[in-house]
């Protein structure tokens, strides 16, 4: 029995050492399943000298404010890489050239302690100016690096103080870098200086804007923004369009972001197989103030210029983003693409065009958000389908048309002919 025993240990010890050595450490790894990037936050607080007043369930709004961030530091989940900088802490005189430089990073965004962190907050006293501007910059440096899902949340009692430098601009050109950082923001009994300011901030990076009165909505709306942040996400990849199909990138299924200024068009190229059905739609984002009645168009077209299918939305002012999407189904075995073409796929041109237009005092660098996804897949197996019967291509709506003016056509004729006999017989 021992024998036994003694020969299924060397045999398996022998398969141990051959699997080392037919399969090294590195491949294996390779071939597992890659660890996701923890998801970063940086808690962005005002301190500044408006943060005594007392109005927030009877106690100073710096008081309230750091009551919330006690809840949320003992609430962080475990994954999340919390950190927490100020702005206007520690200068508390006049000069508005070193007031405009007061932002620090109190904790650095990383594996959270808790203790360390709440005595760091414990330490905070409303002092100076409110350099918003200055701070977030300094927030974007501090989760910059890596692709995990990167989010600032800034808690704030007034507007900025250090003009020129203005925090919506800084905010619009954080998003056009495409490092996926979205900034939220918390109004502490804001003005409606203060309410637009802070909006602006947050729709420029997809991020939410909140009012807050109470200590209780405080802590959680921080706790959940903390939370949303944990929770998986699909982060655009940043891409650039072309002035024309020829040269335009690549596209697979995905999602991708971009800038357009007024009036622009874009291309994007895909590539779909016979038997695919392309699902395309995109959004743009009037992330500033634009005129009244506009419009996006998605155009899907060959590498020759015809057209296969569109998608268009208009707007009045009403909403700040407006959509659009397209069906194309390629047939298995359909080839009218041309000599040039590939036989196993068909590029299609993929065109974005906008039609805002904003008085001249706007701004329009850098252009507005676009967002647009694509997905390839299994086409429709009959033409009950709506695309595969024509919908797309405008034959379906054409035919009803037709009809429905044959048989106005017939009835309107059926008609005046009882009128006349009506008429000859009285």
């Amino acid at each position: 029995m021992i024998t036994r025993k003694r020969l299924a240990a060397g045999a398996c010890g022998l398969l141990a050492a051959l699997a080392v050595g037919l399969f090294p450490a590195s491949a294996v790894a390779a071939d597992g399943p890659t660890a996701k990037e923890p998801p970063k936050v940086d808690l962005v607080l005002d301190v500044s000298g408006s943060m005594r007043a007392t109005d927030i369930d009877g106690q100073s709004r710096m008081a309230a404010a750091k009551q919330a961030f006690n809840e949320v530091i003992d609430a962080v989940p475990d994954e999340v890489r919390l950190g927490i900088r100020t702005l206007g802490a520690t200068y508390a005189g006049e000069d508005k050239a070193l007031g405009c430089k007061d932002t620090k990073q109190l904790y650095p965004v990383g594996p959270l302690n808790r203790t360390e962190a709440k005595t760091a907050v414990a330490t905070l006293a409303p002092t100076g100016w409110t350099p918003i501007g200055p701070a977030l910059l300094a927030a974007a440096q501090d989760l910059d690096g890596g692709g995990a899902t990167k989010r600032i949340v800034l808690i704030t009692d007034g507007e900025d103080t250090c003009a020129p430098l203005d925090p919506c601009e800084v905010a619009r050109d954080i998003a056009a870098k495409g490092i996926h950082l979205t900034i939220d923001t918390l109004g502490l009994v804001p003005d409606a200086k203060t309410r637009a300011q802070l909006t602006c901030i947050a729709e420029a990076t997809g991020g939410t804007y909140t009012a807050v009165q109470h200590k209780a909505e405080l802590s959680g709306r921080v706790r959940q923004l903390v939370d949303r942040a944990a929770d998986p996400v699909v982060n655009p990849v940043a891409t650039e369009g072309a002035k024309q199909c020829a040269g335009a990138p690549q596209l697979k299924a995905g999602l991708y972001s971009d800038r357009e200024t007024f009036g622009e068009h874009r291309w994007y190229r895909v590539d779909v197989k016979p038997g695919q059905e392309l699902r395309a739609s995109v959004s743009i984002a009037a992330d500033r103030a634009v005129n009244n009645d506009y419009g996006v168009l998605l155009r899907a077209t060959t590498v020759h210029g015809r057209e296969i299918v569109r998608g268009a939305e208009a707007g009045d002012g009403r909403t700040d983003v407006v959509s659009t999407g397209l069906r194309y189904p390629k047939a298995a075995g359909d080839d009218d693409t041309g000599k040039d073409a590939s036989p196993t796929a068909e590029t299609v041109c993929i065109q974005v065009s906008n039609s805002f237009s904003a008085s001249p005092s706007v701004k329009t660098a850098p252009g507005m958000p676009v967002e647009l996804t694509i997905d390839l897949v299994d086409g429709p197996d009959g033409a009950s389908d709506a695309a595969a019967f024509g919908l797309g291509h405008g034959w379906w709506l054409l035919g009803v048309l037709v009809l429905t003016g044959l048989l106005a056509g017939l009835v309107w004729g059926w008609v005046s002919r009882w009128r006349i006999s009506v008429w000859r017989t009285n």
